[in-house]
């Protein structure tokens, strides 16, 4: 049994990991920390777990405490506060898992750019892996640092994987769309993400370019061999959970419907968590039939006249896009079934 620790336990993506490890059969968690809810049992905050974890008491951060009851370490933490702890988990041996953006691009001069701060830790950057099993099963495999990647450039990936890899289209043409529920904007609703003021909208935001997109061009540089230059525009819309990505890609050959299903198959046809649709009802992917599951559904259609491609993933963000592929990556990371405690199927309806 893996002892585990959660720091920043409260928040949605806190909850997700409390109600995915629950199921975990070689997993249980031995430390959940909130400072807001410091001395609070766990369904405190998250009511969905009231009667599961009898015991589990919110505590402030005490890295010994940490180090002392737990063998791995989850962050659901903001960007810029894994920095404070990341080194210090390592130090003592234990293995980490951060779901924050802290170590996630390799080059250490795009956090200048995408984050505005000069990263402390470049020999970290260099260490971590980022953990998204489809691009790096083997890599995570004893990794002791995995950088989980956020759910706008997992479902943006997840759509362009294929036809990168099989380099049928201009890499220096990308243009992506995602659709977003208001749940990525975390529990602490600000004006733009309180639910009076969300409801009914449809508001692009970051329009000059969303940071996630140097996951993305930094993944498919790693897919692909080559540079790739791509646009990344998320719009949110008024559903709580669920993201739905629209890559646009130009085809550089002529390339038809069964070679696309070709492709996907053959990316995606061994993935535990990626399903193909296409046509067969719901007709593309919808983030409404993978919601609270790890599920990712993917698709593509073709606008020929344009040598148009149009590719397709839709997950939901809390789970696939953050906790879920944490504990999958965990999973990959420790020797275990890839698809441990993730076996939840989609509910429907929602």
């Amino acid at each position: 049994m893996v002892n585990v620790a959660i720091i920043g336990a409260s928040g949605y993506t806190g909850g997700e990991l409390l109600r995915i490890l629950f199921h975990h059969p070689e997993a249980e968690v031995t430390v959940a920390t909130s400072r807001e809810y410091k001395g609070k049992p766990v369904h405190y905050i998250h009511f969905n777990l009231r009667g599961l974890y009898r015991g589990l008491i919110f505590t402030d951060v005490n890295l010994d405490l940490i180090a002392k009851k737990s063998d791995v370490v989850f962050l659901s933490v903001p960007h810029g506060a894994s920095l404070k702890y990341v080194p210090k988990l390592l130090e003592v041996g234990l293995k980490v898992i951060d779901l924050s953006a802290d170590f996630r691009l390799k080059n250490p001069e795009d956090y200048v750019k995408w984050y505005g701060y000069e990263h402390p830790y470049p020999d970290l950057l260099s260490k971590a892996v980022y953990g998204m099993p489809e691009i790096h099963r083997d890599e995570l495999r004893g990794a002791n640092l995995i950088a989980s990647p956020g759910c706008n450039a997992t479902a943006a990936l997840l759509s362009l994987i294929p036809l990168v890899k099989f380099n049928v289209i201009d890499l220096h043409k990308i243009v992506i769309d995602v659709k977003v529920g208001s749940s990525e904007g975390g529990s602490k609703p600000t004006l733009s993400s309180h639910h009076p003021e969300r409801e009914g909208s449809i508001r692009p935001y970051s329009t000059e370019g969303h940071r996630h997109v140097a996951e993305v061009e930094q993944e498919l540089r790693y897919v692909s061999g080559k540079d790739v230059k791509a646009s990344l525009t998320p719009h949110a819309v008024s559903s709580i959970r669920g993201a739905l990505a629209t890559s646009y890609t130009w085809a550089l050959k002529d390339v038809g419907e069964v070679d696309l299903i070709r492709m996907f198959t053959k990316v995606y046809a061994k993935e535990p968590f990626v399903r193909i649709v296409h046509k067969s009802p719901p007709g593309h992917p919808n983030p409404k039939y993978v919601v609270g599951s790890n599920y990712a559904d993917v698709g593509f259609s073709i606008e020929a006249r344009l040598s148009l491609i149009k590719s397709f993933a839709a997950i939901d963000n809390l789970v696939k896009g953050a906790a879920g592929q944490a504990v999958q990556a965990f999973n990959i990371a420790l020797g275990f079934k890839e698809t441990l405690g993730l076996e939840l199927i989609p509910i429907k309806p929602v």
